[in-house]
């Protein structure tokens, strides 16, 4: 993974206790690997001086994901658990970030927890240098270790997403972080959900003229994706034709 982040990079302790950065992180039947992950990301998140909330936002899951969830919200003062009640990825990331009460958000993934991601993305947001941070697995200088049908699906997409509705940038899909108050519109605006959300976030904020950054990243796979890559496609295509209506036509 990146470098840890170097302790007092960032310092912004809120008298008031409310947090700076709220970390949002959607959740589906993720037992195995959910409560040490949070407790691994809690211990490292004490590397910076800054007020932080933990937003596990799980959806739908069958298995022990939800109890576990209530366990580590009990645990810990900064992590909340909050349930949509469906399977539904988008829908769940949506909620998180409404819910949200920290001046910048990072959207990251629980197999991922890139918090050197966090060091560098936050840096450029707490400078201004610009309003969206896009962890690219498909950047020049990302590492993706994951298998090849998988990065060969991300790039699929992509390519698709640049010919229906005129993306610019290499990932929708990667780690985010964000000016919550100047995103929010955006986020409002979205109509696609499920396993698009991510892509008409970015491609409306990129349509906007919002300032992005897209930044490297390595990936390195945890754990099988909970959701099988094949199951998935009906969705996706049929997501990106109502995407493709929605910026093209609806604006």
């Amino acid at each position: 993974m990146v470098n840890s982040p170097k302790k007092g990079v960032i310092q912004s302790k809120q008298d008031d206790g409310t947090p700076l950065v709220s970390v949002v992180i959607p959740v589906y039947n993720e037992e195995a690997i959910l409560y040490g992950s949070i407790v691994e990301l809690v211990d490292r998140l004490t590397e910076f001086d800054f007020n932080y909330e933990i937003l596990i936002c799980e959806n739908g899951s069958a298995d022990k994901t939800r109890e576990i969830g209530a366990s580590l919200d009990a645990k810990f003062p900064h992590v909340r658990m909050l349930s949509y009640g469906e399977p539904n990825y988008g829908a769940a990331m949506r909620m998180g970030i409404l819910e949200s009460q920290g001046k910048y958000v990072v959207c990251d993934e629980i197999d991922i927890l890139d918090v050197g991601f966090y060091r560098r993305a936050l840096e450029a947001l707490v400078f201004d240098q610009c309003d969206f941070v896009v962890g690219s697995k498909l950047h020049e200088e990302s590492a993706d270790n994951r298998p090849i049908l998988r990065h060969a699906a991300s790039m699929v997409i992509t390519g698709l997403l640049r010919v229906m509705v005129g993306f610019k940038g290499t990932d929708t899909h990667g780690l985010k972080a964000f000016n919550r108050e100047r995103l929010l519109p955006v986020v409002n605006r979205c109509i696609v959900d499920k396993d698009l959300f991510a892509s008409e976030f970015v491609i409306r904020a990129e349509r906007m003229e919002f300032r992005i950054l897209e930044l490297p990243i390595e990936i390195i796979e945890k754990r099988q994706p909970s959701i099988n890559l094949f199951k998935r496609v009906p969705n996706v295509l049929k997501n990106l034709v109502k995407l493709a209506i929605a910026i093209r036509i609806k604006g």
